[in-house]
């Protein structure tokens, strides 16, 4: 098993100091590589619970159980911060929908600093092999402002992929792209995670993307939250 929920809660306080129920899940699992889309309307809790996912938020209670194979197991809740950006750092790679480079470093700087925050070396051979995985290979050196948007989130999905993650999040990773490019960096998406056999956990509200996945969750069908 690569991914257990039990009993997941997060709540915010409104401004007119009513409790807004987010997220409230009894349960969810995910096995060691499986690749799952994730659907929901907008506003209804899909970055939060991604958020819990990656130890950025920490829930009002519950368990966020990770038990990679040859790992032991880990509940993300329980962590502190500092063991929680350790964590992520060396098991989570996170795809946004927008691409969150660095104008002053090159595509291949940027996915070398993604493997700035597991105390590893740069890995130059393998960030390398990653840009050249997604067509960028003659774009090594060029800076985010002389690359396409579709270009870009190519990198950005490099980047995520850096440390060999065990899951990878991506939020809406092509709500910003059009059709084609859209199409690409989903399958560009899907092929590197089962090239190191990372989970996958896919948000995204386009139905043309989701339908291509084995397993399609509908966030209102597994999360109980309402507002009192």
């Amino acid at each position: 098993m690569g991914l257990m929920l039990e009993q997941l809660q997060k709540s915010y306080l409104a401004p007119d100091g009513t409790i807004s129920s987010v997220i409230n899940i009894e349960s969810l699992a995910m096995a060691d590589g499986e690749q799952v889309a994730l659907v929901g309307s907008s506003g209804s809790g899909k970055t939060t619970l991604l958020h819990l996912l990656a130890g950025i938020l920490t829930p009002d209670r519950g368990k966020i159980v990770y038990d990679f194979a040859g790992d032991g197991s880990c509940d993300l809740a329980s962590l502190t911060e500092a063991q929680r950006d350790v964590f992520r750092g060396r098991n989570i790679g996170y795809i946004f929908q927008t691409h969150h480079l660095l104008g002053g470093f090159t595509a291949l700087e940027n996915v070398l600093l993604g493997m700035s925050f597991t105390g590893r070396k740069h890995d130059v051979q393998w960030a390398t092999h990653l840009l050249t995985e997604v067509g960028l290979a003659h774009r090594l050196d060029y800076r985010p402002a002389k690359l396409s948007l579709g270009q870009q989130q190519r990198v950005a999905v490099a980047r995520a992929l850096a440390n060999r993650p065990k899951l990878v999040l991506a939020d809406e990773p092509t709500g910003a792209l059009d059709a084609a490019n859209a199409q690409q960096v989903l399958d560009l998406i899907r092929k590197l995670c089962s090239e190191v056999a990372a989970t996958l956990l896919l948000v995204s509200h386009d139905l043309q993307i989701t339908s291509q996945f084995p397993r399609v969750l509908k966030l209102s069908e597994i999360n109980r939250s309402e507002t009192r």
